[in-house]
């Protein structure tokens, strides 16, 4: 079962310079309540890289149009009230959803 983001990465998160695309995606799986894990296999990438990008670390160049299109689509649920996701199963559903997966 994916865990809840912790008090140290939603106080880092406030802190953090938000011209960062991995802190401003970090905010927004926050606010949508999409936990990292599933975030993770929505961008093919790991868990822990999901992570460091929400703490500011850099980002490969080659990711930045996948995560700004992910990024878009979120914010277009969250629009559409289908975020922020009530729960685990919800989020899921959504993320799932959104790349084709079942």
């Amino acid at each position: 079962m994916p865990r809840t983001y912790g008090d140290r990465l939603l106080i880092g998160l406030q802190q953090a310079d938000g011209s960062l695309l991995g802190v401003r995606l970090g905010r927004l799986c926050v606010e949508a309540n999409l936990p990292a894990s599933y975030v993770s296999k929505a961008l093919g990438v790991g868990r822990t890289t999901i992570h460091l990008w929400f703490r500011g670390q850099p980002m490969r160049e080659s990711k930045h149009k996948t995560v700004e299109s992910f990024m878009y689509l979120v914010e277009q649920g969250m629009q559409n009230g289908l975020l922020p996701a009530k729960n685990v199963k919800e989020a899921k559903t959504f993320l799932e959803g959104m790349i084709g997966n079942s």
